[in-house]
């Protein structure tokens, strides 16, 4: 009896070292946690502090972008881009947002785009797009990050 009850002492003593789990390391969990988060989207898109007040996520976008394009829209209206350049009704603008509240205007044209003077198209661009409303960057975790997006800005109306 104590034979059996010293072997079953000893069995108990050693196997408890077989139900340990393996604690992961710290690199391991980064690994883990990297390859979980989805990098093409962001958590909370721009914003302006008009669009603050709405909580829907895809309306706060939505008024980010209408917003966008119509302020983007008024600036160009004062200009002469629609006399300089009949022929030319959309323009594509590329809009980056950076970390640190500031936007980038750069015009996208086509490849193969030589009926228009690209250079003076987007020296007007610049020239206008000054003084833009503040616009709060995009949030991945929790952190400021650049986006892009491009916008199709309508030059001329009829």
């Amino acid at each position: 009896m104590k034979k059996a009850l010293a072997l079953f002492l000893l069995t108990f003593c050693f196997s408890c070292q077989y139900l340990e789990k393996k604690v992961p390391s710290e690199q391991e969990l980064l690994d883990q946690q990297m390859k979980e988060i989805n990098w093409k989207e962001v958590d909370e898109y721009p914003s302006v502090t008009d669009c603050e007040k709405l909580t829907d996520a895809a309306q706060r976008k939505q008024c980010f972008f209408d917003f966008l394009t119509a302020t983007i829209e008024q600036k160009l209206a004062v200009d002469t881009l629609a006399t300089m350049f009949p022929k030319l009704d959309t323009i594509e603008v590329r809009v980056t947002v950076l970390p640190d509240a500031t936007l980038e205007f750069n015009p996208e044209f086509p490849k193969d785009s030589v009926a228009y003077d690209t250079i003076k198209i987007d020296s007007i661009l610049k020239a206008r797009l000054v003084d833009f409303p503040k616009v709060n960057p995009a949030l991945k975790r929790g952190i400021p990050v650049k986006t892009q997006f491009v916008l199709p800005v309508i030059i001329k109306q009829e």
